[in-house]
């Protein structure tokens, strides 16, 4: 009996240890388990780390693409979506056609024959209800001549007691931003300065006339004061349009190197690539300085180039100098600097 009982006390023992042994392994395969998940979230976690925390130095566009140092410098100076000016456009593309400043068939067979006359072009230059103007890196050139026969065709003083009519120089007619608007119903010159679009008050003349002297580009070497190519004749265009709707001076000086960007892009993100350089962000450069003949002018700029390495930028181009110009970058400066082709 006694053999019995200890026979019985060993097998409840070995049970005992049976199942215990069975618990030891239960917990040492969930420690084990345990164990797995973390080396592996560990190891997904650096994986992570390693694919995605470079992209984040220079994030990614709207597209879902990877930003380059060089492309978030270029989003700031000619950003994507463009940018809404403040002047409003209402019906002044009806009246340059009506005026005959703008042949309307003319102009528009320019842009159809490249597959380009949109019904936002359509819109600019005949309706009559147009908002503000939104330039972009795509309709920049249009806009480009659309203002250049304003400039050129709404009468003002700078025209006719300004350089363009210095007698020094040959008459206004002999400038590529005249001789070279081809466009018109009769010769340029039968619309220089001849009609009035808008009139202008003293003191809003006289902040035209100051601020077009501090504005130059890339192609030439005069201000918009003498406006003898395209792009000046445009931006004094763009100045008293400005100026009649009561635009301060700070936005026109805002506005015009917003403009001149997108009519120079390629300079101006050299410009841009020697301030940060320099240590300043675009977005706070000073815009009448960087208008200056120092570094907007073709003198001034082909010194800042010379100090950068010139930026890659698939905007190879820009509103060019003709009518027909799809556009280049502002050519190397020349010894005489009166124009941008005759």
């Amino acid at each position: 009996m006694e053999h019995e009982n200890q026979n019985n006390v060993s097998l409840e023992n070995k049970e005992e240890i049976s199942d215990h042994l069975l618990e030891v392994k239960a917990v040492k395969k969930d420690r084990i388990l345990s164990a797995s998940i973390l080396i592996s979230s560990i190891i997904l976690g650096g994986a992570l780390i390693y694919t995605v925390g470079p992209r984040s130095a220079t994030g990614l566009n709207a597209t879902g693409q990877e930003q380059t140092p060089q492309s978030v410098l270029e989003g700031k100076v000619l950003p994507a979506k463009g940018v809404t000016l403040p002047v409003v456009w209402g019906d002044l593309g009806a009246k340059l056609v009506d005026a005959g400043v703008i042949d309307a068939d003319k102009f528009k067979s320019i842009y159809e024959q490249r597959g380009q006359f949109t019904e936002e072009y359509r819109k600019l230059l005949l309706d009559k209800n147009n908002g503000k103007i939104k330039i972009t890196k795509e309709n920049s050139g249009y806009i480009l001549n659309l203002f250049w026969a304003l400039g050129l065709a709404n009468k003002n003083e700078i025209l006719e007691k300004g350089e363009m009519a210095d007698p020094q120089y040959g008459g206004a007619g002999g400038f590529a931003s005249t001789g070279g608007w081809t466009i018109a119903k009769g010769g340029a010159m039968e619309h220089y300065s001849k009609h009035l679009f808008f009139d202008l008050t003293p003191e809003q003349q006289a902040l035209v006339d100051k601020v077009s002297r501090g504005i130059y580009r890339p192609c030439c070497g005069n201000s918009v004061h003498f406006p003898d190519c395209n792009h000046g004749m445009a931006m004094l265009g763009l100045l008293e349009l400005m100026a009649s709707q009561g635009v301060s001076e700070q936005d026109m000086w805002d506005t015009a190197l917003t403009v001149n960007s997108y009519w120079f892009p390629n300079n101006y993100l050299t410009i841009a690539t020697y301030m940060k350089d320099k240590g300043i962000d675009w977005k706070n450069v000073n815009p009448q300085e960087m208008l200056s003949s120092e570094y907007s002018s073709s003198r001034g700029y082909a010194n800042i180039a010379s100090q950068v390495t010139q930026p890659n930028s698939q905007n190879a181009g820009g509103s060019g100098c003709g009518l027909g110009d799809a556009g280049a970058s502002a050519p190397a400066p020349q010894s005489q600097q009166t124009g941008c082709g005759i």
